[in-house]
């Protein structure tokens, strides 16, 4: 089996929504350093708080910036998206927030950001869809790996809610299905 890392990798984008919180708090205290930026993109209830921000910051020493519209993309950091807005890649390295109508009844959407994500950087990139319980991130990833970027999606066995991997694994093909330790082993492999 080819080994579960990207060499090149100049982001690495996550994705996911009910249960996909949990995931992240087993890998992210392994996550100790990155060359390439992370940006995590959850479906979180509409409000104005930095809980999930709080909350990662203190489970990994990566830096976890918070993205505002035009936020530079930083390698070696956490980028984590606000709730109620779609996250977009642009070709100048920034992020721009988007309030445009929901996508899979949500905002952010995941397929908006791997889409958007691909856009930018096609070969480059690697994509992780976590747990969740609707379709969100399917489309996404399709786009990713048209660009040529590598497409990882969490095991749906271990998946609190399995639909979202599941839907992912019946439409495409990914590069690896993996679990907790799994995620945690392709992330530090490939820093």
């Amino acid at each position: 089996m080819e080994e579960a890392t990207i060499k090149d990798c100049r982001l690495l984008i996550i994705g996911g929504s009910a249960g996909s919180l949990e995931v992240l708090l087993q890998v992210l205290p392994h996550v100790t350093a990155i060359p390439f930026a992370m940006v995590i993109v959850l479906h979180r209830r509409s409000a104005e708080d930095s809980t999930l921000e709080e909350l990662i910051a203190v489970k990994t020493s990566v830096p976890v910036v918070e993205v505002e519209d035009k936020t530079p993309v930083v390698a070696g950091s956490i980028h984590i998206a606000p709730s109620d807005y779609h996250l977009l890649f642009e070709n100048d390295g920034t992020l721009s927030l988007d309030i445009s109508e929901k996508v899979n009844y949500s905002r952010p959407s995941i397929d908006v950001a791997f889409e958007s994500a691909a856009d930018v950087y096609g070969a480059s990139m690697a994509a992780i869809l976590l747990s969740g319980a609707n379709a969100d991130g399917t489309n996404g990833l399709i786009a990713v790996k048209n660009a040529g970027g590598m497409v990882i999606v969490q095991d749906p066995d271990t998946a609190e809610m399995p639909f979202m991997p599941r839907n992912a694994v019946e439409n495409l093909t990914p590069d690896f299905i993996l679990d907790a330790k799994g995620l945690t082993e392709f992330i530090i492999g490939s820093a």
